[in-house]
């Protein structure tokens, strides 16, 4: 690996370690306090048309986060295995489709503080797939 490569792509490997921390804690969180999870969006969904559903969505948004985080971990080691960053835009896709669920919930919710805090994490995920398009010239 040579160090202009690795300057060129700080920026981006910043931004994945950030989004593997991120997702990775809150899908673990998930999993180890899924009870405690369960309750709160149980309540959190009850006068929803998507009360039902909330157990599915759980496991859903777990499986989503967790994958996301390590989808963004893997990105970087393979990185400093090839140089290449098509792991991290793939984690950055996921991520931002991760957090339009998240998104959509929170609304539905009317929970629009909650929703208003996704903002910024969603636009670290455009951010990401701005810096890791194959498509973009000079990648």
């Amino acid at each position: 690996m040579n160090l202009d490569l690795l300057v060129k792509n700080l920026p981006a490997l910043f931004t994945a370690l950030f989004t593997a921390i991120l997702f990775i804690q809150s899908g673990l969180d998930k999993v180890f306090d899924w009870k405690g999870n369960l309750s709160f969006l149980t309540e959190h969904f009850s006068k929803t048309f998507v009360a039902g559903t909330v157990p599915m969505m759980l496991a859903t948004i777990t499986l989503m986060e967790v994958a996301t985080g390590l989808l963004a971990a893997i990105g970087i080691v393979y990185f400093f295995a090839t140089g290449f960053t098509l792991l991290i835009f793939y984690a950055g896709a996921l991520g931002a489709a991760t957090l339009t669920a998240l998104f959509f919930g929170q609304r539905i919710a009317k929970d629009y503080p909650g929703a208003a805090v996704l903002v910024p994490y969603f636009i670290l995920m455009l951010v990401i797939l701005y810096l890791t398009n194959p498509a973009r010239p000079g990648i």
